[in-house]
């Protein structure tokens, strides 16, 4: 789970406008925040298998969020990937 302060912190940083929280950016900002998160508890308790199937739900969630900015806007998509630095 992410703190109060920490989530406030990255919807302010990718919010389109004043009090925006559903976005696709925010909300993919959030969700590889809780994959980062929840990959590196998956490091210490490999045996974690339900923390496993939310982490692949979770990143199933954003790729669908991902693939709709890329058939809405391809420049947000871009944008998107390297603010995040998703892909290599």
């Amino acid at each position: 789970m992410l703190k109060k302060q920490v989530k406030t912190q990255i919807v302010s940083d990718f919010e389109t406008h004043s009090g925006d929280t559903g976005s696709p950016e925010v909300q993919i900002a959030l969700l590889t925040r809780q994959i980062n998160e929840l990959t590196e508890h998956l490091k210490i308790h490999r045996k974690d298998h339900a923390s496993r199937r939310g982490l692949l739900k979770m990143v199933g969630n954003r790729s669908a969020l991902l693939k709709y900015v890329h058939n809405k806007d391809v420049k947000r998509y871009r944008d998107i990937i390297v603010r995040l630095g998703l892909r290599k």
